[in-house]
Formats: structure tokens, sequence, C-alpha cells
């Protein structure tokens, strides 16, 4: 879906479901330039979006705010597409993508579909950038993803978030995950957000929001509860793990998930963490059971199938 909420000329959202990170299109006189690429099963989609908003025009740029799957699956089929496509990442993960390192990418670790795609740059966090007619400042962003970056424009006061903060939250802590401290750099990320006082944010899920003030105090709240019970943060990474995947399968028999879930690594480590001596299987059926109860699933007994939102 597209919106133009609180949006200057030349920006344009396409808001995408929880699969698929937003799109954000960005173009003047001179160029046009693409915020993220959705994940690669919604790769078709994407195209569509960007062919119908460009129409005879190319797309001249594309830069990633971090490499989640959901943020930069659909960059390969851009790239196939825009034969003179130049595409920039954050400069953290540079050398696993030109060399194609899936394990140092977080796909195989999270059991997610990225195909290999090509850089030419890198967006490096201090630099600024003209887009849509206006200048645009790279912030490093890190907690969710530590080598994440969010997009500011000053003239618009204007945020692209990424996954740093939503107007209910922020993505998973993945550090956090690989027991690898992250809860303090999300705290710092989140007041850089309020020091750079925007007055509309675009996240990387979910609507355009202009209450940063209050997006701030949720975060903030769903982060202190985080810290002070981690588990709790393991628990919620597991399940968004699950759901994820489960949206991309739409429906799946049970066997055939369970069998998929005990095979991706962070979910292995995630129940050395909480198993506490629950059978593997049990202890993600326990996680099927609380998805079933929240309304993100529906349990068919043999089949399980993801409730779309």
């Amino acid at each position: 879906m597209a919106s133009s909420c609180l949006l200057p000329p030349g920006v344009q959202v396409f808001e995408r479901g929880w699969l698929s990170s937003n799109n954000i299109l960005l173009t003047d006189a001179d160029s046009a330039t693409l915020v993220d690429s959705g994940y690669a099963t919604h790769a078709s989609q994407t195209l569509a979006l960007i062919e119908h908003a460009l129409g005879d025009r190319a797309l001249d740029l594309l830069v990633n705010t971090h490499l989640h799957s959901d943020h930069c699956g659909g960059n390969a089929a851009l790239q196939q597409r825009y034969a003179s496509l130049q595409t920039r990442i954050p400069p953290g993960l540079a050398d696993p993508v030109q060399h194609w390192r899936e394990s140092d990418l977080s796909y195989q670790p999270t059991g997610q579909t990225c195909p290999p795609f090509a850089i030419t740059g890198l967006l490096e966090p201090g630099s600024t950038h003209r887009w849509a007619g206006t200048q645009w400042q790279v912030h490093a962003a890190p907690g969710h993803d530590p080598h994440s970056v969010i997009l500011f424009n000053p003239e618009h006061r204007l945020l692209i978030s990424a996954d740093a903060l939503w107007e209910n939250g922020f993505g998973v802590v993945f550090p956090e995950l690989e027991g690898v401290a992250g809860f303090e750099d999300v705290a710092a990320s989140l007041d850089l957000i309020e020091r750079l006082r925007p007055e509309t944010v675009i996240p990387g899920h979910g609507r355009v929001f202009s209450d940063t003030e209050g997006a701030l105090e949720r975060a903030r709240l769903r982060l202190e509860s985080f810290a002070k019970s981690p588990d709790k943060h393991y628990r919620y990474g597991a399940k968004v793990l699950l759901k994820f995947k489960l949206q991309e399968f739409g429906q799946i028999a049970r066997a055939d998930f369970l069998s998929w879930a005990q095979d991706v690594p962070y979910l292995r480590s995630l129940y050395t963490t909480l198993g506490a001596g629950t059978p593997q299987n049990i202890w993600l059926e326990q996680l099927l059971a609380d998805l079933a109860r929240s309304g993100a699933l529906v349990d068919h007994g043999a089949m399980i199938e993801d409730v779309r939102g």
C-alpha cells in the first residue's frame, strides 16, 4: 500500500506487510533512489511497485538501511531489472557481501532467504546525500542490528528510522540473541532519534507516523522490560523467527515446519538458553501455541497457517 501522509514532494512510501520492510522511493528531476527492497519472495511485488511509480524512468540508486533479509531480499531482482543500478550498504558487512558468506550475513543463522547481490559503494555514517531534491544525513543506529543506519532530512524533519524505532517498539535486538550486549545500543539509538527531533517518521515496518515522543516513550518502556528480563526478549525473538518464516510459507505441514525450525541455528541456540531440559520439539510446540493464542497463526492440527495482517 502506498502512503503519502505528511510527506514532502519526491518522497513516496510503499507500506508493506511485516514479511517485507517498507520501501521508500526518493525522486527528483535528476535521479531516483530506493531505500530498502523487501523480502525475496515479494521481489515481484517490489518490482511492480517501482515500475509503476517510475514508468519509463530508471531506478538509479538502491540503499539499504541494514542487511536483514526483509530489507535487502529484493536487491538481486532490482539489480537484474535495472542494469546500471548503483547499490550502497552500511560499511560493516561489505566484506561478507562481496564474498557472499551467508553465515556472516544472518541468512543462514535465521533460516531466511536472500539471493546474492552486488554492491557498488558504501552508505557511511556521517555522510550526507542529496535525494528527492534535499539533503539526507546518514546516522549509525546500532541495536537491532549493529551495522544499521537511519536517514534524516533536516529540512522537513523527516526520519527514515528502519527498525530502530517503530510506532510501537523496535526490532528484535539480534546481538542479544547471540549473547552480545545490545540493549545499551538500542537506548543510544533512541536517544539519537530524540536529539534529531523528527516531526515525521517512516519506520521499517508499519505506517508513517508523527507522534515521535509517544513512540520513543513506548520503545523505552519495552526496552526496560526486556533489559529487566532478558529471557522475555529471547522468547520474543524465537517467536518472531517462527512467525517470520510462517509468513513466507503461508501454510505448511506442522511436521515440515518443526523440521525446519529444529535446524535453524538461532532457534537451536535459543532452545539451549530457554529449553530447561524440555525436548526441543515440545519447546517449539509451546512457542507455536503462544502464537496461536495471540492470533498470529491458525492451528489446523497437521497443518499450521499464517494469519496475515
